[in-house]
Order: structure tokens, then sequence, then C-alpha cells
């Protein structure tokens, strides 16, 4: 859908369009429209919802100019959300994509097949994270390999992606495992991660197809990312997968978890038995957990030794290594 809003010229455009049209920038960037502002006008494109939501953030904007109030950028978000909600609940019980979900979430069972199978939780605490996954803007899955904590998170990333729920989903692993940098890997930016972010590629392919994985890739759908290149990012609208998260420290989990945009969704899966920081007691994951543990809003789910769904010896091997069952780490 285009649109073209007029807008006034002097004072009163800079406190709609903002300083340097910074709300306009974030009606951008929380949308997923296209705005061009060109002397009394602005042109809009995108989603219809969206485009809505614009003229009416815009025409909010006006009234607020006229009375000689100037925004605030926390009071422009407000009012984008505000919009958001109202055009939802007004006239759709589904959400679309492109106007910014709020709480990404769905009903029913996840639209994912493995080998003809439908992708499902097979334990009551996996049932639990799923759980936790669809309803919590942000999920912390804890608990040791092949316990399901990533496949899952992958799947449920993959549903919001093919019903779209999510615009984008961002995929993001710290790279210290072997302890060289990024630098001394041949390759782009995508090859010189792709070691480190091995497993979740591997749960994508399960997932989808590979000419659909390389389309995403290509349209940046599905962006692989490391940990260090998330800072100054704003991710709106998008499922953010943090793996093995108990190698962050406490400053790249807060940096990452205050990438969050409006409409997003994060989930960040770690073994806090499997550390690999020069000192474990730095780690994020754990420094995350104190923390966040009693925010309403946050989701916290600990999965152990009877979680682990893959080959039988993999339990066992588990266990012999002395995997603690209580891996809460609050």
């Amino acid at each position: 859908m285009d649109m073209t809003i007029p807008v006034p010229r002097g004072s009163r455009r800079v406190e709609i369009l903002g300083t340097a049209d910074r709300n306009l920038k974030m009606l951008r960037e929380t949308l997923g429209v296209k705005i061009i502002a060109r002397d009394d006008e602005v042109r809009v494109s995108g989603d219809a919802d969206a485009v809505i939501v614009v003229r009416n953030v815009m025409e909010r904007l006006g009234k607020g100019g006229r009375n000689g109030d100037a925004p605030s950028r926390q009071q422009v978000l407000d009012l984008i959300t505000d919009e958001i909600s109202q055009e939802r609940t007004g006239g759709r019980s589904e959400p679309r994509s492109g106007i910014g979900a709020g709480p990404l979430s769905w009903e029913g069972s996840l639209q994912v097949f493995v080998d003809g199978r439908r992708t499902e939780p097979r334990t009551a605490n996996q049932e639990a994270y799923l759980e936790s996954i669809r309803t919590s803007d942000l999920t912390f899955g804890i608990g040791p390999a092949g316990t399901g904590k990533t496949y899952l998170a992958v799947a449920a990333a993959v549903h919001l992606l093919r019903t779209e729920r999510a615009r984008k989903l961002v995929l993001v692993r710290p790279a210290v495992e072997a302890g060289e940098k990024l630098g001394f890997l041949p390759g782009d930016l995508v090859e010189k991660v792709n070691p480190y972010l091995r497993p979740l590629l591997d749960a994508l392919h399960d997932m989808l197809d590979y000419q659909t994985i390389s389309r995403y890739l290509a349209s940046d759908v599905i962006e692989i990312a490391p940990l260090a290149f998330m800072r100054g990012r704003t991710l709106n609208g998008s499922v953010i997968l943090l793996d093995e998260a108990q190698n962050t420290t406490a400053g790249q989990m807060k940096m990452f978890l205050t990438r969050m945009g409006y409409g997003s969704k994060m989930i960040v899966t770690g073994d806090i038995t499997q550390i690999d920081l020069e000192d474990p007691t730095e780690s994020g994951l754990i420094d995350a957990a104190r923390r966040l543990g009693k925010i309403p809003g946050v989701g916290f789910v600990t999965l152990g030794q009877a979680d682990i769904v893959r080959h039988p010896l993999v339990q066992q091997i588990v266990q012999a290594y002395g995997e603690q069952e209580d891996t809460d780490g609050r």
C-alpha cells in the first residue's frame, strides 16, 4: 500500500518528523515500511496495516505539535506501540507480518516437519520450554547436550517465519570454542562464523530444504551473526537466538539482551557445565539467571538428563561425566 501524508513546514514539521527525521526512522525500523520525506509531504509504502499505523502516529504527533509538546524518543515509541495495539484489536484476530505483531506467539502445534513427522516436545520439560518460548518475549533454556534446547528453539523460529509472524531470524553464537579469533579464519563473514554456528545450521537443514535456506540467507530473512557484531543494533519483528550462551561474559549478555526491539522474541540457550571461558564464574548466562530470574515475562526452563533425546548412549555419557541434575543457576 502507498500513501502520501501532508506535513506542515517550519518548526511544526520538526516536531512531527523529529530532528533529522528521527521519528520517521523509528517508524521505518519498527514497522518495516519505506518512508520518504519531501518538501511538505511524506510518502509511505509497505504493508497496509503498517502504513495506516504510520498515518495515525503522524496525526497524533501533529496534534501534540499544535499544543507545543515536543515528544521524546520514548513517547514516540509509546505512540507507535499504542497504534499497533489498536490496529491489531480493531479488525483482526490474527496478526500479519510487517506491522510488529507484539509478543510473537501462535496457537496449536508447530508447523515444522522433519522426515514427514511434526516437530514436537518429547518430555514434560521440553513441553514447558516450548510453551515458554510461545508465551514469553525472552526465554532461557538451560541444560546439558541433547536435551533439545537448541533444536526446539530453531523449530519455533522456523514456525514463526513460515506463518509470517516474524520477518527475520537472527542466529548468534559467541566464537570462543577453539580459542581462535574470527580474523584468523578464511572466507567472508558467513564462512568465518559458520563453524561456530554449525549446530544451528544443522537444525535448520533438518527443517528447511537447501533452496529455501539459501534464499532466506540471500534475502537476509535468516542472518548469521557473531556475538561481537551485535553491538549498536535494534532488532524489530525478529526471532533472535543466542546459542552456547554460557560462553558469554556478563557484559556481552547485557549487550545482547538489549538488542531486542518491538515485536521481537529472544531465545537464549546454554549449558553451564560446559563453560569455555578462562574464568567460568564470569559466565553471562549464570549472571543473567541471577539477575533476571524473578522478572515477569522472562522465562527460565531447566532441562536435565531425563530430557536427552539423542542416541541412548548420550544420556549415559552425560551421567558418566558427572552432569549435575540441578542446573538452574539461580
